[in-house]
């Protein structure tokens, strides 16, 4: 490893940034008295504020015999410092207004970014949100401003933080279960493979993520205080010098480099340099070329040729890997991916340069095999670089770089905002890079010129004797010999057999080559037609207009009014209740949809690049095309696309291909993470009509390709078409494409009692239903719980709000309480579901504990916070009901923001168009007594009203148990952090003792020692000792689970009966087992259909009326 010199001296003030041409914000990029630099953005019309501070040390700095250390260094900051001790406290004030953060650590960089509402405000500065903010700057005190307190906050981060002893040891399970969550994940897995692979001396060849293990255990064993080493870590590469902060607010931008100079100038400098690793290569020259072999948990057949590569950094302006990714990673007539999936070798092709640090990069060429892939992977590779050698030939194309060039530029000149955190998050991490300050925001996207030399030099790098060759397969070649250390994926490698390697060189050198490989053809895709109608308006319209509803079709359009694009997004829905008639139904046209999308992957790839996409699928209730992007030549790729669908040629060896690639999806949809899963099988139980990738799968590997001929045609022959068409078009041109969809699909109008209609179960007051399902995944130890509770109608305004605010308020204690102080699991999430007429509110979590025991802690949440709710203050409860206004009212960034809250209404059958402002109108109204009341009778565990339905999925593997000893250490740092949040001090000395007695060996003993010592030791009340001792027991798995939850009843006639029984007299169910799917839905009523919330024609143009 080297040091580099850091970017040059940042002058005092840089303010002409290039930006997008509808870019209204300002910039300013200074540097603070201790070296560190700053982007401040002011946004007069923002409704939400962001900070983003990224640190120039990742997990290439890790101590070797501590892997991990930056990544857990990571999740400790978060939890308190010198100035705000409490360990939650930046989370509790982002939430109260609402605002999230969040953080991550990469190889040379880790990440800190939050977002929260740019005023504090009340209803009529929430309402303020959605229309247009003044331009003049407002004043604002840093007592009035959110981002004040926020910045504050997160400032504290980098000048003092605690490392609190009793917060270490649940941050590192949090650590060690987000490691656990990925052991089963193929991409960690070979990219960690790659890594093992790589040069020992290079930090790439390290484990990164950490676990208890490498940062607990073993250091332990050699006698290292944990505490100190984080703090070292922090202290030895934590630099204002190594830091870029971005700040985005309504405020001016003195007032933000005011606070920036304020908060930031404290961060201690310590000007360490810049690490670089120019010296030491990832792939030292023995381990070039090889090949290895490795077995993925799911059923994927890929190829992978990975090549050393240059650090590109400097040669911005360039871009030249782009070139070559450009090329080989082609689609159209003349690739790589044209030939070989000609000949069925390939689904798939990618193709990039991946920086990995300073002084290295790598670039990968990633192939998608077929079952004849697999078998011909050698030819495959052969292929790659004869046209690699195609490349290497003759000069680098000017034409071709001036197509990137003018695309780029398209892109950048017309590029909107998206979300504000996303935002400054990136721009941190970019201001690492050596840019030029006045193109920081144009430097990752624009090409700025053709340099013919510096793609000739990047094209040196791909060539035989510098790549490492990846075959994956579950099948291919079956006698893998070792296992990775991490994540123990099976493997064998070794250099590349020598004939092998002459071949591949044969391939390089030969100019006899495939008559069908060449570069692609000029791209007539790229937009030449920018110009936008701008006309201004006092207030853009809400809601799209309905230009023609007649028995065959429904067209909706709304011409921008505020986003000022060249870009138009339309969406078409066919209706027709073929889609998902039968489980076989439904798979043919998954079928169909894959074919149609294979048959256009050539054609449709140039529009692809040009900024142009479509997408056509199927759902629960018909079939969709979408197309968004440029609007120049968007009805060219449109009709294309819809003449694909019509007229579809069915042939035997693609069809064979999509079948093989659909089999495979729904097998390793099943192998998938838990949490991945739940929310399917959740929905599968609350509709009449869904269907599970085992019922698919039953159908699928039956159907043929004559049955898909004979079938696709009659699905097509009669649906509702319904479109919606916005941007940068007039009316006419909705109309005429409206036009072109019934001229090319030909199709007749669905009758009105056919068209499908969206209802969902109802389940009855007072039922408590648990389903539970083993998960496929052998080796996986994480169970799953879906806890969802029944609201009630979705459409009703009142309901809607009250699940709102129940959301918002339960969001961060329910996360603190379930994850950060139980420590149930890494993944601990909750809010509002809706699905159709479904209202519901979630809790889900991926635990190693099991789901009884998980729904009884979740139960226990919603006590205690049932129990705090009734102590609120009428004060916080304004406050959280504020925050949910604001959420809802929150500005649309882009045109396809708004684009997709139309379609969304459109396409669930309500047209509820204003619903956002409806929302804030009946949360505003919500009073804490009714909402309190609400809560009682429809959340509480304790009602005999309350509807349940908890889906369990359960691993068939089980964790390690811990020793004697673990489970004591694991005790002591539970009950110390535990009573640090209950603001008492611990007192380690008098506890170990009582945990160390032989007697505390048994739960019952653990129990017991706790109690003794907070009653004996501690002196705290009886009421602190029970909810201390219970959130104990929680954090060890030592809860009790209820005997109702042991041994639930089974869903038979009786038990429903007993339901509205007990419902009737006040009495609180017993569970009820689903063990039949078919009988559970038989047993319950459906609800109301979806409906519009208005009728058609108040949604219509006076004009369309006449």
């Amino acid at each position: 490893m080297t040091y580099g010199l850091q970017n040059s001296p940042t002058p005092a003030r840089i303010e002409e940034l290039e930006r997008p041409l509808l870019d209204d914000r300002s910039y300013r990029v200074i540097t603070l008295p201790n070296k560190l630099e700053v982007l401040l953005i002011h946004d007069a019309n923002t409704d939400k504020a962001s900070a983003a501070l990224d640190v120039n040390v990742g997990s290439f700095s890790d101590a070797e015999d501590m892997p991990g250390i930056a990544h857990a260094v990571e999740h400790l900051l978060f939890m308190g410092t010198e100035k705000y001790p409490q360990e939650n406290a930046y989370n509790q004030y982002l939430a109260s207004y609402s605002g999230h953060s969040n953080a991550y650590t990469a190889a040379t960089s880790t990440n800190y970014f939050f977002e929260i509402a740019a005023t504090k405000g009340n209803k009529s500065d929430a309402n303020d949100a959605s229309g247009e903010a003044s331009q003049t700057p407002r004043p604002v005190s840093k007592e009035d401003s959110t981002l004040y307190g926020a910045l504050d906050r997160f400032g504290q981060f980098f000048i003092c933080p605690l490392f609190l002893e009793d917060t270490l040891d649940r941050e590192l399970r949090a650590v060690d279960s987000e490691n656990k969550k990925n052991l089963q994940n193929d991409q960690w897995r070979l990219h960690q493979l790659t890594k093992s692979l790589a040069n020992p001396k290079h930090p790439y060849n390290h484990f990164s993520t950490g676990s208890y293990k490498t940062l607990h255990d073993d250091p332990l064993a050699r006698g290292v205080k944990i505490r100190d080493e984080f703090m070292k870590f922090h202290s030895t590469h934590y630099s204002a010098n190594r830091m870029k902060l971005v700040i985005l607010g309504r405020e001016d931008l003195d007032t933000l480099e005011q606070w920036a100079e304020e908060i930031f100038s404290k961060v201690p400098n310590k000007d360490l340099p810049r690490k670089r690793w120019d010296d030491t290569p990832i792939y030292v020259k023995e381990q070039l070329p090889t090949e290895t072999f490795a077995k993925p948990v799911l059923d994927n057949r890929s190829l992978e040729l990975s090549f050393m590569y240059r650090d590109e950094e400097n040669l911005y302006e360039s871009h030249p890997s782009r070139y070559l990714s450009h090329l080989i990673g082609h689609e159209g007539p003349g690739s790589i991916l044209a030939y070989i999936k000609e000949k069925g070798w390939a689904t798939g092709l990618g193709a990039g340069a991946s920086p990995v640090c300073p002084g290295s990069s790598l670039f990968a060429i990633s192939v998608k095999l077929t079952e004849d892939g697999l078998k011909y992977y050698k030819e495959v590779a052969k292929v790659i670089f004869q046209y690699i050698g195609l490349m290497r030939e003759q000069p680098p194309q000017q034409w071709i770089v001036d197509e990137l060039i003018r695309m780029s530029e398209v892109d950048f000149r017309f590029k909107q905002k998206t979300p504000v955190s996303g935002t400054t998050s990136a721009l941190a991490s970019l201001m690492q890079k050596s840019y030029d300050r006045k193109h920081l925001l144009s430097g990752p996207s624009v090409i700025r010129k053709f340099d013919a030399t510096a793609i000739a030099d990047a094209m040196s790098y791909l060539r035989p004797d510098n790549f490492k060759l990846r075959v994956v397969s579950r099948d291919f070649p079956g006698d893998w010999d070792q296992k990775e250390k991490w994540y123990g994926t099976e493997y064998k490698t070794g250099k590349l057999p020598e004939d092998f390697f002459k071949e591949i060189d044969a391939a390089f050198q030969s100019k006899n080559r495939p008559k069908e490989l060449h570069l692609p053809h000029k791209n007539e895709f790229i937009p030449t037609r920018l110009d936008v109608e701008k006309k201004e308006v006092a207030e853009p319209l809400k809601a799209p207009k309905l230009i023609r509803n007649d028995e065959s079709v429904r067209t909706w359009f709304k011409k921008d009014d505020q986003f000022w694009v060249p870009k138009a997004n339309v969406h078409i829905n066919f209706r027709t209740p073929v889609s998902s008639m039968t489980a076989r139904t439904a798979s043919l046209c998954s079928l169909f949809c894959g074919l149609v999308n294979d048959a256009l992957a050539e054609y449709s790839y140039d529009a692809d690049i040009s900024g142009l996409q479509y997408e056509f699928g199927t759902h629960h209730h018909g079939l969709f095309v979408s197309v968004e992007g440029y609007s120049d030549k968007l009805h060219v790729l449109l009709e294309k696309v819809l003449t694909s669908v019509r007229n579809l040629e069915v042939r035997d060896e693609r069809f064979q291909v999509v079948l093989d690639r659909t089999l495979r999806g729904l097998r390793n949809w099943e192998w998938g993470l838990p949490y991945h899963q739940v929310g399917a099988y959740s929905r599968w139980l609350k509709h009449e009509r869904r269907y599970m990738a085992d019922e698919l799968l039953g159908e699928l590997e039956s159907i043929t390709a004559q049955e898909l001929r004979d079938f696709y045609p009659q699905a097509l022959s009669q649906m509702q078409i319904e479109v919606l068409a916005h941007g940068n078009m007039h009316k006419e041109e909705a109309l005429r494409i409206t036009g072109l969809v019934e001229k090319t699909m030909r199709t007749k109008r669905l009758l009105p009692d056919q068209i499908p209609i969206r209802r969902t179960l109802v389940l009855p007051p007072g039922s408590n239903f648990i389903y539970e399902r083993e998960l496929k995944d052998p080796a996986n130890v994480n169970h799953c719980i879906e806890y969802s509770i029944y609201l009630g109608n979705a459409r009703d305004r009142n309901l809607r709000a009250k699940m709102l605010l129940l959301a918002q308020m339960t969001d961060e204690p329910c996360f603190n309480q379930l994850r950060t102080i139980e420590q149930l699991g890494y993944v601990v999430f909750s809010g509002a579901s809706v699905s159709d007429n479904w209202a519901g509110y979630r809790i889900l979590i991926q635990s190693e504990k099991d789901c009884r025991y998980l729904e009884g802690r979740i139960e226990h949440f919603l006590t205690m916070w049932e129990e705090s709710l009734a102590k609120m203050s009428e004060e916080d409860f304004e406050g959280h009901k504020q925050a949910v206004i604001r959420k809802r009212l929150e500005k649309l960034k882009n045109l396809t923001q708004e684009s997709n809250r139309f379609w969304t209404h459109v396409f669930n059958d309500s047209y509820d168009f204003l619903q956002a402002d409806e929302d804030a109108t009946h949360i505003q109204a919500l009073t804490k007594g009714d909402f309190t009341e609400w809560v009682r009778h429809s959340v509480s565990p304790s009602s005999a009203h309350r509807a349940k339905l908890s889906v369990y999925l359960t691993a068939q593997a089980k964790p390690s148990e811990p020793s004697a000893d673990e489970k004591k250490e694991a005790t002591l740092l539970a009950v110390t952090a535990i009573l640090s949040a209950e603001n008492l001090t611990p007192d380690t000395e008098k506890l170990s003792p009582r945990l160390a007695d032989s007697s505390a060996a048994t739960p019952a003993g653990l129990v017991a020692a706790i109690s003794a010592h907070l009653t004996e030791d501690l002196k705290v009340s009886q009421e602190q000792v029970d909810k201390i001792v219970d959130e104990a027991k929680a954090a060890l798995g030592l809860a009790e689970v209820e005997e109702k939850l042991e041994h639930p009843v089974e869903l038979k006639d009786d038990a429903l009966a007993a339901v509205a029984e007990n419902e009737h007299a006040n009495r609180v169910s017993e569970p009820i087992l689903i063990t039949d799917v078919h009988a559970f839905r038989a047993s319950l009523p459906m609800s109301a259909g979806v409906k519009p919330v208005k009728d058609f024609s108040e949604y219509m143009e006076e004009s369309a009326k006449l």
